[in-house]
């Protein structure tokens, strides 16, 4: 099941920002995996707000704020394409929780981590990418049916 992590030195996304960005993510994490829009998927889509203490981040120019989306899936989930788009559209999500414009993109940065068959495990058992295609397909049908 996908993971997605932002790093933020607090104080630097909106109020409105910080209320929604997780779910923002997780939301375009899930669209960009494929997965079905089902209340299982969503549950299983885990989102985490890290917040830096003041002074935390900087860089050797100056201590503009910076953020840090870390996001884990299991290896074969991504296509070059959709992490492409992922990308994209995380970075996006993000600036615009921090009321940032589309110039400032160079600030997020985005890592995608891909976690080898076998090495994910949920639930007290091992779960493969294979086990996550049966379930999305029976989302989808699912979903057809309603």
């Amino acid at each position: 099941m996908p993971m997605i992590r932002l790093t933020a030195p607090a104080g630097a996304l909106t109020e409105q920002g910080r209320n929604s960005v997780q779910k923002d993510l997780a939301a375009v994490l899930l669209r960009w995996e494929g997965a079905p829009d089902t209340a299982f998927f969503r549950a299983q889509a885990w989102s985490y707000l890290v917040d830096l203490p003041e002074g935390a981040q900087t860089t050797a120019e100056d201590d503009a704020p910076r953020f840090l989306v870390e996001i884990t899936v299991p290896r074969g989930a991504l296509s070059e394409r959709r992490k492409a788009g992922l990308v994209e559209e995380a970075t996006k999500t993000v600036l615009a929780a921090a009321g940032l414009a589309p110039d400032q993109a160079v600030r997020v940065w985005v890592l995608v981590h891909e976690q080898p068959d076998g090495t994910w495990g949920a639930g007290g058992a091992v779960i493969r990418y294979a086990d996550l295609v049966a379930l999305a397909q029976q989302g989808k049908a699912a979903q057809g049916d309603a």
